[in-house]
């Protein structure tokens, strides 16, 4: 202190006595005397000489004056300060208020403006994602009525048109007639069955077997499969297995993948040649309906 001229150390003194007068900590007025005077009084010694003769205020002598910091730092805490701002506050050790309100919820990460318009903006696009989806579900259900129970000739149509895109078909440089129609979707899988049983193919003509990826839950898959088509797993044939390719980026993966299904006609060459007139025929039948006015299906109505 010896650079500091007399009149210095009394106006320190008079202000260190005047905030110890107002209750303050030895700590705060540390804090306060280096911030507002720029003087590093990092040392006990100077701070003693400061406050000499002023006894120290209720607050800090009273035995239970830590238990009042306590609930203190437990109340600021629970308001959601930070640490660093209840040190600030109280004027007790990090340290302290860690070991007072360490079994005290973290409170939440303050937002700035920029995230706090983030998140409403988010909450408004995902309130719209969920408007749009239930008009999606909506328009589904109401299409969905729309169809109704299918006579024979429908599901007998329907039949033949999924087979001709989804089933197997013979090329002119390899003939096969083999009525073979693979599927990942169990939808398309009961529909293609209901289509063989209205064309009164038995069950003693069909053999199934699944294909799959090797490093999927095969067991399972046979077993949901055989289940979804009413027939004991051990009448499968062989599990094709696919190779696992480390550069293949697969989307089918996770719980709901379950290879494909084969289902297979047994003697199917004959049927094989009708599948494909009948969708010959309704190639021409369709011909014929390009130049008419759009029926109750339409979306323009």
């Amino acid at each position: 202190m010896h650079h500091h001229t007399r009149a210095d150390f009394e106006s320190l003194r008079e202000q260190a006595v005047t905030l110890r007068r107002a209750g303050l900590s030895r700590r705060q007025i540390r804090d306060r005397l280096h911030i507002h005077i720029h003087i590093h009084i990092h040392n006990n010694d100077i701070l003693n000489r400061l406050l000499e003769g002023e006894p120290p205020p209720d607050w800090t002598r009273r035995p239970n004056a830590k238990d009042d910091l306590r609930a203190r730092a437990r109340e600021l805490r629970g308001r959601g300060m930070t640490y660093d701002e209840i040190q600030v506050e109280l004027g007790c050790s990090k340290s302290s208020i860690s070991l007072w309100v360490r079994d005290l919820p973290k409170p939440p990460p303050r937002r700035t403006l920029a995230e706090q318009a983030k998140l409403a903006n988010r909450k408004r696009w995902e309130h719209e994602l969920e408007v749009r989806d239930r008009a999606r579900q909506q328009t589904k259900a109401s299409a969905m009525t729309e169809i109704g129970m299918l006579s024979d000739r429908e599901l007998m149509l329907v039949g033949v048109g999924l087979y001709w895109s989804e089933g197997s078909k013979s090329k002119p440089y390899r003939m096969s007639e083999t009525v073979t129609f693979i599927n990942s979707d169990p939808t398309m899988i009961q529909v293609h069955l209901a289509w063989l049983n209205l064309l009164a193919v038995g069950p003693e003509q069909l053999r199934f077997r699944v294909m799959i990826h090797e490093s999927a839950d095969v067991a399972a898959s046979e077993r949901y499969w055989a289940d979804l088509v009413g027939v004991d797993v051990a009448t499968f044939g062989k599990t094709t297995l696919k190779k696992h390719n480390p550069k293949t980026v697969r989307e089918n993966v996770g719980e709901n993948y379950r290879g494909c299904l084969v289902i297979r006609v047994l003697q199917g060459a004959e049927l094989y040649r009708r599948i494909e007139g009948w969708w010959q025929g309704i190639a021409a039948g369709a011909r014929g309906h390009q130049d008419r006015q759009p029926l109750r299906y339409g979306l323009k109505q």
